[in-house]
């Protein structure tokens, strides 16, 4: 910001100190408008304040001479929106820093621009940073940055709100024909009983879809609100950034442009920067520009980060820039709206079933529709009093209307009644409520797919380090030549010059770091935990001075790590006699491979030959509970396969005592391999052995990825761990892709189904264990669900043809599609997960979805349902000596109340004691108690809206006996052993594969 001022008044100090304070940050025009309108306003006033000062002090004299002036010249006003001036007095840190030209150099890629700033170091000046110990890092000198160049958020698109749902429930097309026959029932009933009497019927079809449509808004919308808290929390990734000399993990959200931050593999980079200094430093912009090829980074042809980049090689530290919406990664996110709407394959599974029954629905109402205007049209349909309804000419228009219109609507609410529209919202709150849980749990959920596909696993395939051990790797055992040094020999057993070339090959050739603080705290490492184990091995006995270390010596070129290779190289220059040393850190056999002498006291080797030092040996325990979460694993029949790239002897060290191999198969053939070894079966080799395998050593990702796709072609659901960017394809190639929170990159972690925050494998068991209670959720309300479906359209169709009317009015059957639909859902969606469970195999990918033991007990039921019902339809006024209006309400109190006493039954589809473990769910409980004092509500006190009649305390006891049958009945039908041929096989949704 250029400004150029003079005054000869007070007023214009004052005003000076006010424009000094303003940011640098890009403002909008009217932004700059607004600015601009309040500095002229602050302006006239002081200039007011001060006339009438002196008119007061000079009463009759005139003001003369020279009028005071004040003169702005102002090329650019930015900062952010109009605030006080106590919150402008941090950024008069900043003022001569033009954000706009630091954003458009990182946009445009422009060296020339770089150069007009005197290069990074003139920027890092610019911005009052040092490029070796960060920014100061305190909050006053973080909230001057923020205020100066703004927050690293984007601006989101408002989450939608619980009106847009009610709007979205409205479209359904039966709610829209339902809506239209109670305007219709509506208009006819007032026209032909006048207002008092006659919108009961039209009003209570409103009041019952208004019930239907505002649970089911509420449902979606609390889904809406549970998948933007995942948004923030899966966006909140943590990156590794140096403030006052100390390296420390921060949230992406508190970066402040002048940091600077540590980059490696699998990273993605937090803010738009500037390359400070790394080596073999590659970025995959694919996800900005589109090109799958990975971009050079270095400091002279191009030294330009973008945010939303992800490391493809290599490490490096950058200097930020630019933050939030001065970005455009800000800008492209701001205008994505994240779509909640995602359909997993039991929903699209359920979807299928839901279309087959609702055409199965739609026949029978159809059918009733047809015969119940036969009926009427023909004369052989009676009212209330026992008249003829339909009298040919003489029947009034209006009756006629009326009567039409309630055979359509009765028609109608079949269609509602047989459509299982509680299916997708039974996964929906049975997914998010397992979502909860799984988070509560130390697992974030990214997809829903996974979530569900978790349970159904039957391999799982998982690392080594960090999920099956605790990632605390310390150096236990230490070989110098062919010498195992203890630790108390390492000052007698390695001689002074030896000693510097270890702490050359450690404190050079590594991307931890170490930070001592000035106090006597101790010292903290970072990096990996193989860095971290070395260096403070270094450190603590070898006594290796770091700081010495870089003033002593300078890199020269730095060959980096990663998977493939195994190892990384370093070339130095010591600074007293301008020698070079090479020095190589990596696996065992990768390092030896590459040497021609071993270090041995008294024996000159060349120096053009790499001589190997020594073997180091670093041990990290195995966690604590893993041994029994595999020995669950295996109880359930779910495999568990170690693939890593640690050598074979680790890894059969390793897996026996975790579990995965026993005494007896530590030599096994065929269960312990390497990589290579696998790579160079044929594909029909492969498909063979696969099953056989338990260990997988020195794979590569590759080799993963091949054992992924083996094990799929096999049949099998396969789960994958991984943590590294190279285990991007296998997490994707996977049914459910499982990140490490802790370790894992932020590659891998997009390119998972589930994030393990804790990485631990006993997570893993208990995320294979939750997800199957979803599926076992979900069947226990299909089952409940279609047991109402078939009962209530057989009994609805039996007496439409046969009497030419239906017992059950439209409300009613409303009233009972709510108890099934929204609260069966709510109550059987959200049973926790039992120990019997745990013992269950997993679901394969051909299981139906109802299976033989849901079709023995849901037709049972049905049945009886049928029988009982239709018994009191058609003698139920001889039996009970009731008129029929109490008839009918006997049948609708009967029939809520078996679905009642049947939600139940479907808590176990295969054991008997349906009550095991009851008192743990107190939604179940609380949805039974609110159904039956509604149910209670809705014969003795809503009559006209309802259509009911009072019943006696006998009449309600005979109600309740014969629903209760419905408990030994259930216990009964569990004892009839079920086919082992599919049954009903030719239902083609019973058997719809995921």
């Amino acid at each position: 910001m250029e400004t150029k001022f003079h005054s000869t008044t007070d007023y214009g100090n004052g005003l000076y100190r006010v424009l000094l304070d303003f940011s640098s940050a890009t403002l909008t025009k009217p932004q700059k408008r607004w600015r601009i309108a309040c500095i002229a306003i602050h302006f006239s006033l002081s200039l007011a304040k001060s006339i009438i000062k002196r008119r007061r002090n000079h009463k009759y004299s005139e003001i003369s001479g020279s009028p005071s002036h004040t003169v702005l010249e102002i090329d650019s006003v930015s900062g952010l929106d109009l605030v006080s001036s106590a919150d402008l007095v941090p950024v008069s840190c900043f003022p001569i820093v033009d954000q706009t030209k630091l954003t458009n150099m990182v946009k445009n890629k422009s060296l020339d621009e770089l150069r007009q700033f005197d290069g990074i170091d003139g920027i890092a000046k610019l911005l009052k940073t040092d490029l070796v110990n960060g920014i100061p890092g305190d909050e006053v000198d973080a909230k001057k940055r923020r205020s100066a160049f703004g927050y690293n958020t984007y601006q989101k698109p408002p989450p939608k709100g619980l009106m847009y749902f009610v709007v979205e429930a409205f479209k359904d097309t039966t709610i829209i024909i339902l809506l239209a026959c109670a305007a219709l029932s509506l208009a006819f009933g007032i026209r032909e009983h006048g207002i008092q009497e006659g919108w009961y019927e039209g009003g209570s079809i409103f009041v019952a879809v208004f019930l239907v449509v505002v649970v089911s808004a509420a449902s979606n919308f609390r889904q809406e609100r549970q998948f933007d808290k995942l948004s923030k929390i899966s966006s909140n990734i943590k990156i590794d950034v140096v403030r006052d000399g100390r390296r420390q993990k921060l949230s992406i959200f508190d970066v402040v442009v002048g940091d600077v931050v540590f980059l490696t593999i699998g990273d993605q980079i937090p803010a738009d920067g500037l390359f400070i200094d790394g080596h073999s430093f590659q970025v995959d912009e694919s996800s900005l520009t589109g090109e799958s090829d990975h971009v050079e980074i270095d400091s002279k042809h191009n030294p330009f980060l973008m945010s939303g980049s992800k490391v493809a090689d290599g490490y490096s530290q950058m200097l930020v820039i630019s933050v939030g919406m001065n970005t455009a990664w800000g800008k492209m996110m701001s205008s994505i709206t994240k779509d909640s709407n995602e359909q997993t394959p039991l929903q699209e599974r359920l979807n299928k079933l839901t279309t087959s029954i609702g055409k199965v629905g739609l026949s029978v109402a159809f059918l009733v529709l047809i015969v119940m205007l036969i009926r009427y049209f023909t004369g052989n349909t009676e009212d209330e009093n026992g008249n003829r309804e339909y009298n040919g000419r003489r029947t009034d228009l209006n009756d006629i209307f009326n009567s039409v219109l309630r055979i359509i609507s009765t028609a109608v609410t079949i269609v509602v009644v047989a459509i299982p529209e509680g299916l997708p919202l039974a996964v929906t709150l049975t997914l998010a409520y397992s979502m909860k849980r799984m988070m509560a749990d130390q697992a974030m959920v990214r997809n829903l797919s996974g979530c569900e596909t978790m349970g159904s696993a039957t391999v799982i395939c998982t690392d080594k380090t960090g999920t099956l051990t605790m990632n605390q790797m310390k150096v236990t055992k230490f070989w110098l030549g062919h010498d195992n040094i203890k630790e108390d020999q390492y000052s007698q057993a390695i001689a002074p010059d030896l000693l510097e070339l270890f702490h050359q090959g450690i404190g050079f050739n590594t991307t931890g770091s170490i930070y001592k603080p000035k106090s006597e705290s101790a010292i903290e490492y970072s990096g990996s935990p193989t860095e971290k184990a070395i260096l403070s091995w270094a450190i603590q006995d070898l006594s290796m001075d770091n700081e010495k270390l870089k003033r002593n010596y300078t890199i020269i070129h730095v060959e980096t790590f990663n998977s493939e290779k195994k190892r990384s190289g370093i070339l130095i220059k010591k600074q007293v006699d301008n020698t070079n040393h090479v020095h190589w850190k990596g696996a065992a056999e990768m390092v030896l491979a590459m040497c021609t002498y071993y270090y041995q006291e008294k024996v000159q080797c060349d120096e053009d030959d790499l001589t190997l030092l020594g073997i180091v040996g670093l041990k990290d325990p195995c966690r604590p509970g893993v041994k029994k979460a595999i020995e669950s694993c295996r109880m359930a029949g779910v495999q568990i396969k170690m693939i890593t790239g640690d050598n074979v002897f680790t890894a059969k060290a390793i897996a026996t005592e975790c579990g995965i191999l026993s005494s007896d198969q530590e030599h096994g053939v065929g269960e312990v391999i390497e990589g290579s070894e696998f790579r160079n079966y044929t594909p029909d080799e492969r498909i063979l052995k696969v099953n056989n395998i338990l260990v997988m050593a020195r794979s590569s990702p590759m080799d993963k990825l091949m054992m992924v796709q083996c094990l799929k072609q096999k049949g099998h659901v396969v789960a994958v761990t991984g943590d590294g960017t190279n285990d991007a394809p296998a997490l994707k190639e996977a049914d459910v892709g499982l990140s490490m929170g802790i370790q894992g990159t932020e590659v891998a972690k997009e390119s998972s189904d589930i994030i393990i925050l804790d990485d631990d494998f006993a997570s893993v068991r208990w995320h294979n264990f939750t997800p199957a209670c979803v599926y076992n959720n979900i069947q226990k309300f299909i089952q409940f669900q279609l047991t109402v479906n078939v009962a209530a359209l057989v009994i609805n169709f039996i007496a439409a043809v046969s009497a030419g009317d239906v017992p059950l009015t439209t409300v009613q059957l409303l009233w009972v599609n709510l108890i099934m639909d929204t609260l069966g859902a709510l109550a059987l969606a959200t049973e926790r997960p039992t120990d019997e469970l745990m013992h269950k195999p997993p679901v394969g990918r051909t299981e139906p979805l109802i299976t033989k033991i849901m079709w023995r007990n849901l037709l049972a039921q049905a049945i009886y349902q049928i029988t009982i019902l239709l018994t009191l339809q058609f003698k139920g006024k001889s039996i009970f000596n009731v008129e029929e209006k109490v008839k009918d309400t006997l049948i609708f109190n009967t029939f809520v109340l078996c679905q009642v006493f049947n939600e139940f039954n479907a808590r176990k589809l295969e054991k008997k004691n349906v009550f095991k473990g009851i008192h743990k769910n107190g939604l179940f409980l609380g949805i039974i108690a609110v159904t039956l004092i509604l149910q209670v509500v809705m014969v003795e006190f809503l009559k006209k809206f309802a259509d009911t009649m009072r019943l006696n305390w006998a009449q309600w006891g005979i109600c309740i006996l014969l629903a209760a049958f419905t408990w030994p009945l259930g216990w009964i039908v569990k004892c009839i052993p079920v086919p082992k041929m599919p049954f009903l096989i030719y239902f083609k949704f019973s058997h719809t594969p995921s």
